[in-house]
């Protein structure tokens, strides 16, 4: 199994790739770009899982080298699951993302990171809501401390694609 870490740029996606890898790293290169991502590993459920922190992209539309290797990574590994790492303080930047990945068909857990920021600011953000309309588990995390990452890996096994029309109809009524 694969994990792709994926969202906006400084929403603290190594910071949770760094809290479920334990920092056992790998510092590539993608080919042909000055490009990195890291590549590290976790074991769940006793079975060993790559984790890929993917360069931050604002869209599946890529506009500079980064957001191309980001969206070539997705695209090369339609088998993964993807974690799409939202700050929570600004949930709606994200989740364009996020939309357009569950529309890829791939299967999605969302970390809503950085809560405690979200709570600091007395942003309220309804999670079972938000699940319900997305079709996939929504975890709030904080990546820096650790909070909400056992319930967030206990969500990989459970994300499946969902169907972009699903969300329109939970939206619609």
């Amino acid at each position: 199994m694969k994990i792709l870490l994926m969202g906006n740029p400084n929403v603290g996606k190594s910071a949770l790739f760094n809290r479920l890898t334990g920092a056992r790293v790998i510092e590539s290169n993608y080919p042909g770009t000055t490009v990195d991502y890291t590549k590290g590993y976790m074991l769940i459920e006793g079975k060993e899982v790559e984790i890929v922190d993917v360069p931050g992209t604002f869209s599946l539309e890529p506009r500079d080298k980064a957001e191309e290797v980001a969206v070539k990574m997705l695209k090369e590994n339609k088998d993964a699951v993807v974690i799409c790492v939202i700050d929570a303080t600004r949930i709606e930047r994200g989740l364009y993302l996020a939309l357009e990945i569950i529309e890829g068909g791939y299967p999605v857990v969302v970390a809503l990171n950085m809560w405690d920021a979200a709570l600091d600011k007395n942003i309220e953000i309804d999670v079972k809501k938000l699940e319900e309309i997305l079709g996939v588990p929504v975890v709030p995390t904080i990546a820096i401390s650790g909070t909400g990452i056992k319930e967030l890996v206990s969500k990989v096994h459970i994300a499946k694609p969902v169907r972009i029309n699903e969300i329109m109809r939970r939206v619609t009524n």
